[in-house]
């Protein structure tokens, strides 16, 4: 009998030890450091900060082309709808002219 009880409180004893799960945390990424500068040593020689870097990326002469670019065609989009807005006019007020020259044609005139 008491081999009975001994067995069935060391079963109880592991299932509960068993039964508790820690959550898992990722450590890799809270050992993940984030710094503002782009040398792998923020105090060495030649450490760029990352606000200075987006300075020298941005007056390099590729990124100045691209906004060229991007002008250019917002330019020629604001040409076009231009275009199209004065095309649409032109066509409104033909649509006036027709619809003035029908009213004109169907009352009948009195003398």
């Amino acid at each position: 009998m008491k081999n009975v009880i001994f067995a069935a409180v060391i079963l109880s004893l592991l299932t509960v030890a068993c039964s508790k799960r820690e959550p898992v945390i990722d450590t890799a990424q809270e050992l993940k450091l984030k710094y503002d500068t782009t040398a792998i040593d923020s105090f060495s020689q030649g450490a760029t900060s990352v606000d200075i870097a987006r300075q020298i990326r941005m007056s390099s002469q590729k990124y100045q082309d691209s906004l060229k670019e991007v002008l250019k065609l917002q330019q020629e989009e604001k040409r076009i709808m231009l275009e199209l807005e004065k095309e649409n006019k032109k066509k409104a007020e033909a649509e006036k002219k027709l619809k003035a020259a029908e009213n004109n044609s169907t009352e009948p005139k009195v003398e």
